[in-house]
């Protein structure tokens, strides 16, 4: 594995980098505040390219790799975690699927508004009682001539209320199981869907979700995405690459808590030193680090392993089952380094606290990541 990083990636990265620390960290706190979707910022991303960063030049995109997506997007996480999803749900879970399963049309219609921020997407496959049963698909698409008409409801849908399109997945054939399951590009202003109210959540404030509600919703085939029945082999493809995302996104909120924590113990001084110098102290940054040096060759084996072709699925659960954790123990280490002042929203520490936690729970639960990492290894 070559950790040498070409000039193109070092160029996309130092371009999130830039834009991350002038724009985006001196607003974090706002957002995470005032629990409002960044339209701004997320414009910004797409005006530099960092929205469509694996979409191909010919829709619009960059045409660069995932390694260079997971790196831009650890940088935008490391300034805001809310940021960081939406981005990561556009680029994953919304482009992604549409760029391999999108008939030409489908890709012109979509991608270079996706890829230039001018549009937003989300992805609506949870439902109440579908979570990580993905297979347990209650929304239905019924077949009417040359048209669908669906009806349902989504759960925690990121981007929801802010999103022009949606991926949907519903069931066309219940009796099928996992082959009777269709996605579907479906536009937010088609009659008969309608959001709900924002989710109040612990963390990701500025990345707001709810749920979609799909009423009769009638969709030409043209909305179709991919064949019908291939929607499940879809939606896994695309959480497989989405929790490449999740895992730079935790990455990010990993070395906002070590960073900062890294920072405050050279300026807080207890017992005449700074507590940088008490070997407690020391031991906690010691294991923060190496925990971010460890998930980070993670993602990146499984973003490498991603543009070669092959199988990652195993590399990318382990990469976001590692990353989420690690960011969860560096979030709560970070807490305790800046002592009673974590615990204060006027200190970053807090903030990073709560949005480590979401990174363990969406787009597969750590559960379900250590089930598909042994499910793989007990059939070697």
């Amino acid at each position: 594995m070559n950790f040498e990083l070409t000039p193109e990636q070092k160029m996309i990265r130092d371009t999130a980098r830039e834009l991350a620390t002038r724009e985006i960290a001196p607003k974090a706190a706002q957002i995470d505040k005032s629990h409002q979707f960044p339209r701004d910022i997320f414009s910004r991303l797409g005006e530099l390219g960092l929205l469509g960063i694996m979409v191909p030049e010919a829709w619009g995109g960059a045409g660069m790799d995932t390694l260079s997506y997971a790196l831009a997007l650890e940088e935008i996480s490391r300034a805001c975690a809310s940021t960081g999803v939406a981005m990561s749900v556009q680029s994953s879970l919304v482009e992604g699927p549409i760029l391999k399963e999108g008939t030409d049309a489908q890709k012109a219609r979509w991608l270079p508004d996706l890829a230039a921020g001018r549009a937003i997407g989300c992805f609506a496959l949870s439902e109440p009682e579908a979570g990580s049963d993905a297979k347990a698909q209650k929304t239905r698409a019924v077949r009417d001539g040359n048209r669908w008409v669906l009806n349902g409801t989504k759960n925690f849908i990121t981007n929801g209320p802010v999103a022009d399109v949606a991926i949907v997945v519903a069931a066309t054939d219940p009796a099928a199981g996992s082959r009777g399951i269709t996605a579907f590009i479906v536009p937010m202003k088609t009659a008969g869907v309608t959001v709900g109210p924002p989710d109040d959540k612990l963390g990701i404030c500025g990345a707001p979700s709810a749920q979609l509600f799909l009423a009769d919703v009638a969709l030409d085939d043209g909305a179709r995405l991919g064949p019908a029945g291939g929607g499940f082999k879809i939606a896994m493809r695309a959480l497989d690459g989405g929790r490449i995302g999740i895992a730079a996104q935790a990455l990010g909120i990993a070395r906002a808590s070590f960073e900062d924590a890294v920072r405050y113990a050279r300026e807080r001084k207890t017992f005449g030193q700074p507590i940088a110098e008490h070997q407690a102290i020391q031991f906690k940054l010691a294991d923060m680090r190496t925990d971010i040096d460890a998930a980070r060759m993670l993602l990146w084996r499984a973003a490498i392993k991603k543009d070669a072709g092959g199988a990652y699925s195993t590399d990318a659960a382990m990469a976001k089952l590692f990353a989420s954790e690690a960011a969860n123990r560096a979030a709560k280490e970070g807490v305790q380094i800046f002592g009673g002042y974590g615990y204060l929203r006027d200190f970053p520490a807090e903030r990073h606290f709560r949005d480590a936690k979401i990174t363990e729970i969406y787009e597969g639960t750590s559960e379900i990541q250590r089930m598909v990492i042994a499910s793989a290894l007990l059939k070697d």
